[in-house]
């Protein structure tokens, strides 16, 4: 990899019965997820995605471009900036920012960011992986 190189694009549907899915697999059933009374009252009107459940398409695409680097040395820094509500769509995006030889092999630092449907950013940061 090289400064530039693009990551392998991952776009995701959001449903409402995703978001349900992640509450049981998370154990995270804030209402802001799950009722929609409660959600109508928020800041947001309506219910929104768990913010971690968006990230891990981050997660998927840096598996997808490093492989079993990722899961064994892979870290992010991300900062959620908007939420995403069930019904849409998000495309994650990354590239390479640089590359640095280290004593355990190249750390690859990359500029990652998911965006709605709406152009929107959600969720952006950057996240590293050593590749030996």
């Amino acid at each position: 990899m090289r400064v530039g190189d693009r990551l392998p694009v991952v776009e995701k549907g959001v449903a409402q019965e995703h978001v349900e899915r992640y509450a049981r697999a998370s154990g995270d059933f804030n209402p802001i997820h799950m009722d929609p009374d409660f959600a109508a009252g928020s800041q947001f009107g309506t219910r929104i995605a768990h913010g971690m459940m968006g990230a891990a398409t981050i997660s998927e695409m840096m598996t997808s471009a490093f492989g079993g680097a990722w899961l064994n040395t892979g870290r992010m820094k991300i900062k959620f900036r908007s939420p995403v509500y069930p019904g849409d769509r998000i495309t994650t995006l990354g590239r390479v920012k640089s590359v640095r030889e280290t004593a355990g092999g190249s750390e690859i630092k990359c500029a990652v960011e998911i965006t709605r449907d709406s152009g929107e950013v959600a969720i952006s940061g950057d996240a590293i992986v050593t590749v030996s």
